[in-house]
């Protein structure tokens, strides 16, 4: 899977918690508006002032009219106290609404909580995969720098094998032996010149022959660091992988829907 639709569903995955922590927020204070409901106002009851009765005087004499009450006193006093002491019913919302909130709830956790799995899971097969990617550039370069050292041992063994012709002509014998068929009157100078163009092709020789054992124990060294690296990356992935499996392993199995 490419990098960029990685990070596409990571942060896809991030704004459904997100909408689902808004929409639960929402649901939670529109139920909790329902539940609340305004106290009645408390009702108040007031007597009407009865005049005390003039002895020297009738209701006919004076024109007022009288109210005259039939109840009880004791009845009075109780309903007045029963009214006083009244207060607003408060009553608790339904077992239904908790149990559907709660549940709500508990589903939203399970789902945050296999959305983080999925995430740890995403980013541990990232790390898996750029190791993997390491490994194989690892691979690759030893195999280029291995390439490299069997050719410069091969060059080694020419110079070794072109030395070893020079060395032999070089001897007295082989340079008046390959100077006799020249015809010239002056046989030494032809020698002298023979042994100069074999002592400098000679010199020659040897110096690209340093250079290349030079050059070998370079690459002997890269191939051993190279391979190196190549087993503790091997390494690191054979643990990788037995982590990610043991944790396959480990995880609950999902229910399955009715």
């Amino acid at each position: 899977m490419p990098v960029w639709i990685r990070n596409y569903v990571k942060i896809l995955i991030a704004v459904c918690l997100v909408v689902s922590f808004c929409l639960v927020e929402g649901d939670a204070q529109t139920r909790r508006k329902k539940r609340t409901r305004k106290a009645a106002p408390k009702p108040v009851i007031t007597n009407p002032t009865i005049a005390p009765p003039d002895a020297t005087k009738t209701p006919a004499d004076t024109g007022d009219v009288k109210i005259i009450s039939t109840a009880d006193p004791a009845t009075k006093d109780s309903s007045s106290e029963t009214l006083q002491g009244w207060k607003p019913k408060v009553t608790a919302p339904p077992p239904a609404e908790e149990d559907e909130t709660s549940s709500t709830i508990k589903d939203l956790t399970n789902q945050v909580n296999r959305l983080n799995n999925k995430l740890s899971a995403m980013q541990e097969d990232d790390r898996y995969q750029l190791d993997m990617e390491r490994l194989t550039r690892a691979e690759q370069r030893a195999e280029q720098l291995r390439g490299q050292l069997m050719d410069v041992q091969g060059k080694i063994a020419d110079f070794e094998a072109r030395l070893e012709q020079l060395e032999y002509a070089l001897r007295p014998e082989n340079i008046e032996a390959a100077t006799q068929g020249y015809g010239s009157t002056r046989p030494e100078v032809a020698r002298d010149t023979r042994r100069k163009q074999l002592e400098s092709e000679k010199g020659r020789v040897q110096a690209q022959l340093t250079l290349a054992e030079t050059s070998r124990s370079r690459l002997e060294v890269a191939v051993a660091n190279a391979d190196a690296e190549v087993d503790n990356l091997r390494a690191k992935l054979d643990q990788r992988r037995a982590q990610m499996d043991a944790q396959q392993n480990d995880a609950p199995a999902r229910p399955r829907k009715p």
